[in-house]
């Protein structure tokens, strides 16, 4: 009995640790690589999670560097990512995420936009400074997070770890009931 309340206290453990896993489904990939608009040579990385709560689940990263070797970005060049839904059944409003520097670094930028629904999605980015404009578009497919939600994993191991209660305690059982009086030696 014992060992069996151990095993839903290590169970309740692994889930609150897996808890603050399940906002990322995995690495961001990249959309554009090193396209050298203007000044600027520009690479775009996204993680693209459509959502239905409204939260801003397409994630892209802009990554901005000075298309002449030696040059140094300003600080006041900024990105804007711009997303719409691409195709006839599902038309959408135009979305769009001034980039923040990340950790104050200017040439990795972030941006996050709402994606409502699956499908492919056109991807604007422009990039404004005092070197110049410059402007770059990909197509990216949004797809929701399909892992399954941390309390699944609860559901899917409960029968696995029932077994295991069950057999332990048929083993402990056969145990005791091997040392019975039948397995005692009577010499005459």
């Amino acid at each position: 009995m014992m060992s069996g309340s151990r095993a839903v206290l290590a169970m309740l453990a692994l889930l609150a640790v897996s808890l603050p896993a399940h906002a990322h489904s995995g690495p961001p990939f990249p959309i554009v690589t090193d396209a050298v608009r203007g000044p600027y040579t520009i690479s775009i990385w996204t993680d693209p999670d459509a959502t239905d709560n409204g939260s801003p689940g397409g994630q892209f990263w802009i990554v901005i560097g000075p298309s002449t070797k030696g040059d140094v970005l300003p600080a006041d060049t900024r990105a804007t990512v711009s997303v719409q839904a691409v195709g006839a059944t599902h038309a959408s409003p135009l979305r769009t995420s001034v980039a923040e520097p990340v950790r104050g670094d200017v040439t990795n930028q972030f941006g996050a936009v709402v994606m409502d629904h699956e499908g492919p999605y056109a991807v604007h980015v422009d990039v404004t400074g005092p070197m110049g404009q410059a402007a770059v578009d990909a197509m990216v497919d949004a797809t929701y997070d399909l892992r399954p939600p941390p309390y699944m994993l609860a559901w899917y191991l409960v029968p696995f770890l029932l077994v295991g209660f069950l057999w332990t305690r048929l083993l402990l059982r056969r145990r005791t009931v091997g040392r019975g009086p039948s397995d005692r030696v009577h010499v005459p």
